[in-house]
């Protein structure tokens, strides 16, 4: 079979640039619509379950992801050998690198993605403010400025007022952040952001910004074509989280009511037409305890938490990707995206709950899962008998299920869960009640 588009740029063959899960999931929607898959496998991954799901797998080097799942000219020449059209960075590794949006483009290959520049706006934190204030898109107060001093830094902190949050202006997942409650405190914690930022992101340029008190992360699934359209498919609500690192997830955000759900759509669209957005995208905002949203960043990728936002549009995105890379306008007018029901994810890591919830690796020695239906996903990229390594991110899997309503969705995400078994010779599954 061959997938064609109406603007007569076709694609037969993509290269999926990710392990994994995310690998396997858009591996899924490849063969639903008949497009050939490349997989990429480093020397860790080469019995992994994306290397035997694809039509062709390629070896890029060591298990360190430097030297494989982060090398772009391996990823190419790979492109180029199986003669694959487009590639589909996943999440992680590069699909939010500016550089790598470039060489693709450089290269002739379809970038399942945003524009570069795009990428570039929206991952410099203080830049993208600029932007989304221009926009008209709510801001939280705070320093975005050139002046990285002390001094500088500090005197911003006492005019927003405490408390503040001193955030790393390049990178994500919480590295780099830290909540300054009191003047006295703020040095200490300015230079250990430093620290960490420079550490994960080899730059320790930082902003501050207003601390809102028990807040809510509420985030807004976008989508932007070629032709210069833009939708909004509702909002997903990820405050459930562990040391920045989100947990669990639902679509949609409780108690939104509808006027204020309408705005959040229309301002993350705004955000994405600011940056002549194309393809999928997530407007994140922080919400306070009265509803006010202000806009945090977006991230210019598939987010992992995509499928609850399947679940209650009944869409499937990794093919919207798909279309609308190889030029394809968005299938699906704002008017005719309707929102049903309640879907939660729970991501499930390899992680010992004696240590703090600190990632494990080992074999899965025993793995048996819920059933599988309309109403309940297993999205994985292991199978009984696989390795979780030490060189990647722990999560098994995500379970996903969708009820009528929050509640009925919530009873079920609990017996799912409990249907669960994970057992390996480092740790087991430990399922909280709460």
């Amino acid at each position: 079979m061959k997938y064609t588009t109406t603007t007569g740029r076709n694609i037969t063959k993509v290269l999926i640039a990710n392990r994994g899960e995310i690998a396997c999931r858009v591996m899924r929607t490849a063969k639903k619509l008949g497009v050939q898959t490349v997989a990429v496998y480093s020397e860790a991954d080469r019995n992994s379950m994306h290397v035997d799901m694809a039509d062709e797998a390629y070896s890029i080097g060591p298990a360190p992801s430097q030297q494989s799942y982060l090398s772009m000219e391996k990823i190419i020449q790979v492109a180029k050998t199986s003669a694959a059209q487009a590639i589909h960075p996943g999440c992680g590794f590069l699909s939010e690198n500016m550089e790598f949006a470039e060489l693709c483009k450089q290269e002739g290959m379809i970038f399942i993605g945003p524009p570069p520049s795009a990428i570039r706006d929206m991952g410099i934190k203080s830049t993208s403010k600029s932007i989304m204030a221009a926009a008209g898109v709510p801001v939280v107060e705070g320093y975005h400025g050139e002046d990285q001093s002390d001094q500088c830094l500090k005197e911003h902190a006492r005019r927003i007022g405490y408390p503040v949050m001193i955030k790393a202006v390049r990178g994500g997942g919480g590295k780099g952040m830290r909540i300054v409650r009191s003047e006295q405190e703020f040095q200490e914690q300015l230079e250990s952001a430093r620290r960490e930022a420079k550490k994960s992101f080899n730059d320790d340029a930082m902003l501050i910004e207003k601390f809102v008190d028990t807040p809510r992360h509420v985030e807004v699934q976008v989508f932007g074509d070629h032709h210069g359209n833009a939708v909004y498919l509702f909002e997903r609500d990820c405050s459930v989280q562990r040391r920045h690192q989100k947990i669990i997830e639902e679509a949609p955000a409780p108690g939104i009511k509808s006027e204020v759900r309408k705005k959040l759509g229309e301002a993350a669209v705004r955000a994405a037409k600011a940056v002549n957005y194309v393809g999928a995208g997530t407007v994140e905002f922080i919400m306070d305890s009265k509803y006010n949203f202000y806009f945090m960043e977006m991230n210019t990728r598939l987010q992992v938490e995509h499928p609850v936002t399947e679940m209650i549009t009944g869409t499937d995105l990794v093919e919207w990707q798909l279309r609308i890379a190889a030029g394809e306008k968005i299938p699906l007018s704002q008017e005719e995206i309707t929102l049903q029901g309640h879907a939660f994810e729970a991501r499930i890591y390899a992680e010992d709950p004696s240590n703090n919830f600190m990632p494990v690796a080992g074999p899965l020695v025993h793995l048996s899962t819920p059933r599988a239906d309309p109403s309940t996903r297993i999205e994985t990229g292991v199978r009984q008998g696989d390795e979780v390594s030490v060189h990647y991110d722990p999560m098994i899997a995500k379970l996903v299920v969708w009820a009528a309503d929050r509640q009925a969705a919530l009873t079920k995400l609990r017996y799912s869960l409990r249907q669960y078994n994970i057992n390996s010779l480092h740790f087991r599954l430990a399922v909280e009640e709460d």
